[in-house]
Formats: C-alpha cells, sequence, structure tokens
C-alpha cells in the first residue's frame, strides 16, 4: 500500500510538474515515490539553497508553482536564506523536507517550525491519516497568500502505510479584488476626473501588475491618458507601446527619464511596492506631482503617496478606461511631444578604466548588443545589478528575474538558472552574477550547465571585491582588505563542470560570444564569460545608497 511519502509525492505532483532539492535520509522516500510513481520532473541541485532558489525562479519565470526538496536538520537550515528571499519577494513554492520523529527530537534536530516562522513561512506537517489531505492544504496555502510554505514529514511516519490515496481537490484560490465598497469607488472616480485634467500623466506598474494580468488593461489607460509609462525593475516590459516607456525607474533609471518623471502632474502606480531603490530614496516624484498607489494591500506603502485604490491592478486599469470613456477624455498629447529616445539614452562609458580593467558600462551595453533577443535574465544580488538592468532590455516582466534583491542577499543567482531553464525551455537563459556570489554559489554552477546547456550562459562581473562594501565603506575609510577577493578564474571553472570559460579583458574578446549567439542551441556550450572589471565605476543606484549613508 502507498506509503506516507506517497502520499505527498502523488499529491503533490496533481499540483505542479517541476520538484528541485538534494536527497538525503529525511526526503528519501518522498523522492523515491516521485521519481517512481508520478510524472513530476525530479532536477536534482547541488546545496539545498538551490533547491528554493530553482522552484523560486521557476515560479517567477512561468507562473506556475514548483518545489524544492531537503533533509531534516543540516539540509533545512541551508534552505533558509533562499526560503527568506521568497517570503520578502511573494513567491508561492512549496519546501518539503524530512523532519524530526513524534516522538522527540534527535540530537541533529532543530525546531524548523520555529525557524521557517521566523522568517515568514509557515508550516504544515503531515501524518499517516491525513498526508494527502495536508499536502493539499498547503499548496492552496502558498498558492492563496503567495507565500513559501514548509511540508514536514517526520522521520518515523514517512514510510507508514497510509492506506489508498485520496484524490486532491483543486485550491479554492480568492477572486481578484474589486473596489467595491465606496470610498474605493469614490477614490476611482476622483481618479479618472484626475487623468481626464492631466497635462502630464505618468503610469508605472510592477511585478504585481504582472501577475493580475494587467499589461494589456495598462496598455489601454496609457493611450486613453497620453501618459508616458515607466516600470519597477520586476516589471520591466509590462507595457504594450515601448515607444513611450522609460524603461525602469529609480537608480537603474536613465538619468534623463528620471527628471522627467518628475514632470508629472498625476502619477499612478499599479503593483509596486515602491521602495527605497524604485523611488529614489524619495526622489522620484516632484512635491508637486499627485501620486495615486493601487494595490492589494491594505494601505500606501509610501510616504509621497496622496490616494489609494485598494484593489487588483488590471481590474482598475479597465475600470478607469471606462470612466475616463464616459467622461469624454482624450489623451493628454505629452508623450508625442518629448524626445524619448534622448531620454532613454546610458552612459557609454571609458572602455578600458585606469585601472586598465573594462569599464562595465561599455561592457554591458556590448554585451546587450550580442545576446540573443529570446533571453531571459536572471540576477544574483550585488553592485552588478545595475548594469544588466540598465544596459540588457527584456521583452516582459517574467524575463527578468532577480532572486536574492528581495531580502538583499547574494549567492543565490546560480540555481535560479535551472528554474528558468525548465520554466522557459525555448528561450536563452543569461545569468547576471558578481564574484563574491558566485563563489558562493558555485556548487550550482554545475547544475546551470547540466540543466540549461547550450541555452544558458552566465556573465561574471569579476572586480576581485565585494563591490558594493568597496564602494560604501570603502568611501567611509573602513579598512578595504576585508572587501577585497583575490582575482579568481571563473573561466577555468566552468571548464571543470563542462561549460566553456572565457577571460574577457578586452571588447575584442566578446567575438566568442557573437559566435555563440549565432551558433544553434544544441550545438554549443554553455558559456561563461568571466569579465575582468574595474571597482572604481559606481553604478548609478548604488551613488543614491552612498548619497543616503555617507
Amino acid at each position: 500500500m502507498p506509503s506516507v511519502s506517497a502520499h505527498v509525492a502523488i499529491t503533490l505532483a496533481s499540483h505542479l510538474d517541476n520538484v528541485f532539492g538534494v536527497m538525503g535520509n529525511g526526503n528519501a522516500y518522498f523522492l523515491d515515490a516521485l521519481v517512481r510513481q508520478t510524472h513530476a520532473r525530479y532536477t536534482p541541485v547541488r546545496h539545498e539553497a538551490g533547491a528554493v532558489v530553482a522552484a523560486d525562479a521557476h515560479f517567477r519565470a512561468s507562473g506556475h508553482i514548483a518545489a524544492g526538496t531537503a533533509t531534516y536538520g543540516a539540509g533545512f537550515t541551508n534552505t533558509i536564506t533562499a526560503l527568506a528571499e521568497a517570503v520578502q519577494a511573494h513567491v508561492p513554492l512549496i519546501l518539503v523536507v524530512g523532519d524530526e520523529p513524534t516522538s522527540g527530537p534527535r540530537p541533529w534536530d532543530v525546531d524548523q517550525i520555529a525557524l521557517a516562522s521566523a522568517v515568514g513561512a509557515r508550516t504544515y506537517t503531515v501524518g499517516r491519516a491525513d498526508a494527502a489531505a495536508t499536502t493539499a492544504i498547503a499548496v492552496e496555502h502558498a498558492l492563496a497568500y503567495s507565500v513559501p510554505t514548509v511540508l514536514a514529514i517526520p522521520y518515523d511516519v514517512a514510510q507508514l502505510d497510509a492506506g489508498p490515496v485520496p484524490q486532491a481537490p483543486q485550491p479554492q484560490l480568492p477572486s481578484p479584488l474589486a473596489p467595491s465598497d465606496e470610498f474605493s469607488r469614490a477614490q476611482l472616480r476622483r481618479l479618472a476626473q484626475a487623468l481626464a485634467g492631466a497635462r502630464r500623466p505618468f503610469l508605472l506598474a510592477g511585478r504585481g501588475a504582472w501577475l493580475a494580468g494587467a499589461c494589456d488593461a495598462l496598455g489601454d489607460l496609457a493611450a486613453a491618458t497620453g501618459a508616458v509609462t515607466a516600470s519597477t525593475a520586476l516589471g520591466r516590459g509590462i507595457f504594450p507601446d515601448a515607444r513611450f516607456d522609460l524603461g525602469v525607474t529609480g537608480g537603474f533609471g536613465a538619468d534623463g527619464a528620471m527628471e522627467l518623471v518628475r514632470e508629472a502632474d498625476v502619477a499612478v502606480v499599479f503593483g509596486a511596492s515602491l521602495n527605497q531603490f524604485t523611488m529614489r530614496f524619495g526622489r522620484l516624484f516632484s512635491p508637486e506631482t499627485h501620486v495615486v498607489q493601487v494595490d492589494t494591500g491594505a494601505a500606501a506603502t509610501h510616504p509621497n503617496v496622496g490616494g489609494f485604490i485598494r484593489g487588483d491592478a488590471r481590474i482598475v486599469a479597465s475600470e478607469l478606461v471606462d470612466a475616463l470613456r464616459e467622461l469624454g477624455a482624450t489623451p493628454s498629447g505629452w508623450r508625442e511631444t518629448i524626445d524619448l529616445d534622448a531620454l532613454r539614452r546610458r552612459p557609454e562609458g571609458e572602455g578600458i578604466a585606469s585601472d586598465g580593467r573594462l569599464d562595465p558600462r561599455t561592457l554591458a551595453a556590448c554585451i546587450g548588443e550580442l545576446l540573443p533577443q529570446d533571453r531571459v535574465v536572471v540576477s544574483d544580488g550585488g553592485h552588478f545589478i545595475g548594469w544588466a538592468n540598465m544596459y540588457w532590455p527584456v521583452a516582459s516582466p517574467d524575463r527578468m528575474i532577480m532572486v536574492g534583491t528581495a531580502f538583499q542577499s547574494i549567492g543565490l543567482g546560480m540555481p535560479s538558472v535551472a528554474g528558468a531553464a525548465l520554466a522557459k525551455p525555448d528561450s536563452t537563459v543569461v545569468l547576471t552574477t558578481g564574484d563574491g556570489g558566485g563563489l558562493m554559489a558555485l556548487a550550482d554552477l554545475e547544475t546551470a550547465v547540466r540543466v540549461a546547456g547550450g541555452r544558458g550562459m552566465a556573465v561574471v562581473w569579476n572586480d576581485a571585491a565585494y563591490g558594493a562594501e568597496v564602494n560604501l565603506y570603502g568611501l567611509k575609510g573602513l579598512a578595504r582588505e576585508p572587501m577585497l577577493i583575490p582575482e579568481v578564474d571563473f573561466a577555468g571553472l566552468a571548464t571543470a563542470v563542462g561549460a566553456e570559460g572565457v577571460v574577457v579583458r578586452t571588447l575584442d574578446d566578446l567575438e566568442r560570444l557573437r559566435a555563440w549567439t549565432a551558433t544553434p542551441a544544441t550545438e554549443r556550450p554553455f558559456l561563461v564569460l568571466d569579465c575582468r572589471i574595474t571597482h572604481q565605476v559606481i553604478s548609478p543606484y548604488q551613488e543614491e545608497v552612498i548619497r543616503v549613508n555617507l
């Protein structure tokens, strides 16, 4: 008869197709059942954090929930940073873990429920009589609340006979939130009137708007108002008409584009948390701009917001279009008067810096021109994150995946490749990582190469330093030695795990990328560009951090 572990595996596989993990004592029977008795694909990773990261990246790239799995104790504790990132980023996933036996903890057990709770994740523990039902509840919780959820299998129940596996019910998910109360309806009417009279309307959208399926509705609203548009870093490409889009706001934005935003008289923000980076530490909008936020949260998330409508981004945008039509409003005409191409221009850099290493701005621009058009960019955390966001456009928000930025961590980039590669099997996955984060995640370089193959590549911004720390605490006069990293040969490390590594010291070295892009994915290897850049050039977003902190 099926075991408790089989009940978990079979029920879980009725809701998802991909599981990532590292096998150990606590999840051995679960993985045996998953592989032998379900259709779900199991992809091994080399560090338990990578199991959560890959599941996280898979959801961000596909919109479909995935799972990670690890053993109890040390296996579980290795997942905590990645679990905290998924909580902060509101990413639903399931983490299946072994746990202490029901008889009590052993010397190598820890209070896993408390640890998960400490970073904001809820744990559901299965038993012999309720394993399938508890698994279904965990999936529903993750999807309904957009959070990672831990599913624990106590060690002494994993093999117990649990009888026939019952059919799993489909998750009951909340309906999109419509602004139905009288205050929300009044706010919506006032916003429509403000947009109808706006001379310089501006729309900003984030990942929440993408998850709400608001792309077309936002495009209609931009056309109806004649608004200039922009997005957060996680909302890139959400507006259908790129002609009038400024790109990413905040420190990733071009200077001219950000100055234009301050000219807006009415700004509406859809599905964006308005964090300090998006808001340029409070300087994104002019004090004269009337800012209205549309979100499903309980209240506005920034003091500069002057109006708030609680509702689904797609529904609110569509209702605003209808209200503008009823008012007989016409487009402002503002965006047609602006040379947006000029405002979106980025600094070209100096090619080679005074220390003889590459200027990352010049390098990023050149790489951006050579990358495959059908690409998904996955980013680790670190000083370098500005370069991809500034110089590598993507087609839609599910193609710019930044695992680590929500929790301000590094070292989560490598396993992101695996999750994105399985979510977008026809696209090229491009990892952007620093040398510090790259070394921290080195175990899963092998995972990235094995899973993505010729559909994957990595750009390592190798400045022989922890760049963010050099650019902040180094300027404060702190000792630089802890901030530096002996120069590492990432090209050589790539070769060791079956990839092709290229050291990039001059722009001519990028000819290998040009040839690689022109080669069919089935005929080329995973490519790692070990880019020797200077840390003398500070990313604009980092300059804002420095301005606030120095």
